[in-house]
């Protein structure tokens, strides 16, 4: 590991820290101003947000938290979605199932039900 990357994760514990921090005076702030405008406590808390943000940017852990959901939006635009006709075709046989399987086993119940009043009298 190189001196920089020793440096940068030995601060990661720092960095976490201003983060919870800023996450507390974010709730604490949001709670003791209840008063004023809804929107100035939103703005207050998007700045908030954005510098924790940028701060998990900088840690290890945040960056490859950070390269996961671009590796997950690649693969995402991979995906190959089904059409309305499709959906709509997949929807009506599951429907069309599940009826079926309902009518089945409502079927051996009221048969089960008539066998047991049968034996029992």
């Amino acid at each position: 590991m190189s001196a920089k990357a020793e440096d940068a994760s030995r601060f990661d514990g720092l960095k976490w820290s201003v983060v919870a921090l800023l996450v507390v005076i974010g709730v604490g702030g949001n709670t003791y101003y209840s008063g004023e405008s809804l929107l100035y406590r939103v703005i207050a808390l998007l700045v908030l947000a954005s510098v924790a943000t940028f701060i998990v940017y900088r840690t290890e852990k945040g960056a490859a938290f950070f390269e996961l959901l671009k590796g997950a939006r690649t693969e995402i635009r991979k995906v190959v979605w089904p059409t309305r006709q499709e959906s709509t075709q997949t929807t009506l046989i599951v429907v069309a199932f599940v009826v079926v399987a309902a009518l089945i086993l409502w079927g051996l119940d009221t048969l089960l039900g008539w066998l047991a009043s049968m034996v029992i009298g």
